[in-house]
């Protein structure tokens, strides 16, 4: 019993310590981002592959609503969120009581989102994106280090489900 517990804290310390980590590397990023991008403008790399800009995202993904009335923004970008995160944070402490292959997806996906709720929570309803990556006129939208961590979280998810003969537990 003694060394389960000692086991559980262990899990709960290394994944604290990872969102801590995820977090901290997107707020410092943006803070750069900020001090180097929103005075002097955009800079382009790779001949224009990897383009770093500053902006400053009042609606979610791609902008989607930021011009949503401040009721639904209130609603629908702070409150939602805060409460999306506090389940999975829920969710995420339960799988490390048990040996769940998800548990790096989640703490991804919830350290993105810790991130850019911060932002928002912190700037007033918005998120700070910096960086864009494509081809000519095939781009994607402006992004930060929590959409990075957001996004290989879920795509780790996609894959730990789809994969065959695994079932989200590890076996003795």
């Amino acid at each position: 019993m003694m060394v389960e517990k000692r086991s559980l804290v262990k899990k709960l310390m290394v994944v604290v310590g990872f969102i801590t980590l995820c977090v901290s590397c997107d707020q410092v990023s943006k803070v750069m981002a900020y001090n180097l991008l929103a005075l002097s403008g955009p800079r382009t790399y790779l001949n224009d592959m990897f383009r770093l800009v500053y902006v400053e995202n009042s609606g979610a993904f791609l902008s989607l609503g930021a011009h949503w009335p401040g009721f639904f923004q209130l609603l629908l970008l702070k409150i939602l969120p805060v409460f999306f995160l506090l389940i999975l944070a829920w969710f995420l402490f339960r799988a490390t009581q048990t040996r769940s292959r998800g548990v790096l997806a989640f703490t991804l996906i919830l350290s993105g989102g810790i991130g850019n709720i911060w932002d928002r929570i912190m700037n007033d309803g918005r998120v700070i994106d910096f960086m864009n990556i494509g081809i000519g006129a095939l781009r994607t939208g402006i992004f930060n280090f929590a959409d990075v961590f957001i996004t290989i979280g879920f795509f780790l998810l996609l894959y730990l489900s789809f994969r065959p003969g695994v079932t989200g537990k590890d076996e003795n």
